[in-house]
């Protein structure tokens, strides 16, 4: 049975902002706005995330109803990986967007931002069943580092993050 996600709040008295933590809300909300101008953005419905710096377990994620040209680094919501807002704001997030930037963030250490958008052009090539080819230079940069996951419905379960982690593996 699916596990539903429960998005509580848990914000930590005396949780202060440190100069990395404001770098980082900075050039993601700067982020959010790149991608709203190069329309790569699906107003409310794609997400990008940035883990809190020296944690594990800690990201930002834009807020429920926001739209990406809007968002500025004070609006960013701070959240872990059991998904506990822990900072002080009127925001919430979008279910979907913590269960696959959770996921991604709690397997892979090693990534720092993960970005989620549904382009018109990465909307076609997922519909093809053979996905993405390696047909000139260009894309064959991006050829060995490539990971599929079947669409398994809106991702609010956090069962899906298993299939999403192991999907992923090591790629980029």
């Amino acid at each position: 049975m699916a596990t539903p996600v429960s998005i509580t709040r848990a914000a930590r008295p005396g949780t202060g902002m440190d100069a990395a933590e404001r770098e980082v809300r900075v050039n993601l909300a700067a982020c959010y706005r790149l991608i709203a101008h190069y329309d790569m953005d699906d107003k409310t419905s794609t997400h990008i995330s940035a883990r809190i710096p020296g944690t594990t377990d800690q990201f930002l994620l834009n807020p429920r109803g926001r739209l990406f040209n809007q968002i500025r680094a004070s609006d960013l919501v701070k959240i872990d990986l059991e998904g506990r807002i822990l900072d002080d704001t009127p925001h919430t997030v979008i279910r979907a967007g913590y269960v696959i930037h959770s996921a991604v963030l709690a397997a892979r250490p090693d990534v720092g931002c993960v970005i989620h958008t549904h382009t018109t052009a990465g909307m076609a090539v997922s519909a093809m069943d053979c996905g993405f080819l390696p047909v000139n230079q260009k894309s064959m940069r991006f050829a060995h580092d490539m990971a599929y996951h079947d669409y398994e419905g809106y991702a609010t379960d956090l069962e899906e993050r298993e299939s999403l982690v192991s999907d992923l593996g090591n790629h980029n």
